[in-house]
C-alpha cells in the first residue's frame, strides 16, 4: 500500500513548512496549501486521506471549508482542525461541524502525530446496520420524528434545536434502547464512516445532547454512561 496523503491547510508559512517536513519524515505524502482557494484546487485533483485544517485562514474560514467538505458525503476525508481557541465552546463548534479531532496551538508534534495515526486507523469490526424501526419514536415527553429529522417536546409543541450530529446520535440510541453502545459504534453508526473512536467528539456531543433533553443533565436518566464502555439509552428516563 502506498503512502497515505495528508493535506495541510495552514497560512503560517513557518508552521506549514515544519508540519510538512515532520509528517513527510514519518512517511506521509504531503499536500500543503496556504489558503482555502489553493486547498479547494488541490481537492479537484483528488481526495487526501486526512486534512489538517487551520481555522483562521486569510481568505476563507475553516468552518466554511469543513461544511464544503462534508457536502461531499462519503468522499469527505477525515479532518483534524488546528485552532488557537481555548474555549470549550469554540472547540466544540468544530466537532459539531464534523471534525474528527482538534489540536490547540501551540501543540507538540508528537501529540499531533498520535492524533493523525488514531484518526487514520480504521476499525475492522463491522457494525450492524440500523434497523428500519418506526419513523416516530416517543420517550418521556419527547417525540423523535426520524422522517422530518426533528425532536419535539410534546407537552408544548416546542421543537428542540439539534445539530445534525446530535440528531443522528439520538436517533441511533433511541432505536437501540437498553443496549450498550461503545463510542466507536456510535461514531460509525452516526457518521456512517468506519473510523477510530475519538472519545472527545462523542463525549462533547453527548454532553450537549443531555443539556437539551434531560431533566437534570448532571444526573441523566435517558443517556447513561457505562463506565469504561460507552453509553446506554433508557427510554423510561429517570427511575
Amino acid at each position: 500500500m502506498g503512502a497515505q496523503t495528508i493535506a495541510i491547510v495552514e497560512d503560517d508559512s513557518d508552521l506549514r513548512g515544519m508540519l510538512t517536513e515532520f509528517l513527510s519524515g514519518q512517511g506521509f505524502t504531503i499536500l500543503a496549501a496556504p489558503d482555502g482557494a489553493s486547498f479547494r484546487a488541490q481537492m479537484a485533483a483528488g481526495t487526501p486521506d486526512l486534512v489538517i485544517l487551520d481555522i483562521g485562514l486569510p481568505d476563507d474560514h475553516g468552518y466554511t471549508i469543513m461544511q464544503w467538505l462534508r457536502e461531499r458525503g462519503a468522499d469527505c476525508p477525515p479532518i483534524i482542525i488546528v485552532t488557537g481557541a481555548t474555549s470549550p465552546r469554540d472547540r466544540s463548534a468544530g466537532l459539531d461541524l464534523g471534525a474528527d479531532d482538534y489540536v490547540c496551538k501551540p501543540f507538540d508534534l508528537g501529540e499531533l502525530l498520535s492524533r493523525v495515526k488514531a484518526v487514520l486507523r480504521r476499525t475492522v469490526r463491522a457494525v450492524p446496520p440500523l434497523p428500519a424501526g418506526d419513523l416516530h419514536i416517543r420517550f418521556g415527553p419527547w417525540l423523535l420524528k426520524r422522517d422530518d429529522r426533528v425532536l419535539v417536546h410534546e407537552p408544548d409543541g416546542r421543537v428542540v434545536d439539534l445539530t445534525a450530529m446530535e440528531f443522528d446520535l439520538l436517533s441511533v440510541m433511541v432505536q437501540r434502547p437498553n443496549q450498550v453502545l461503545s463510542r466507536d459504534e456510535l461514531l460509525q453508526l452516526a457518521h456512517t464512516r468506519k473510523a477510530e473512536p475519538f472519545d472527545r467528539a462523542i463525549d462533547v456531543r453527548i454532553t450537549r445532547l443531555r443539556k437539551k433533553i434531560e431533566v437534570n443533565p448532571n444526573h441523566p436518566g435517558y443517556i447513561r454512561t457505562i463506565r469504561g464502555t460507552g453509553y446506554m439509552f433508557h427510554p423510561e428516563g429517570a427511575v
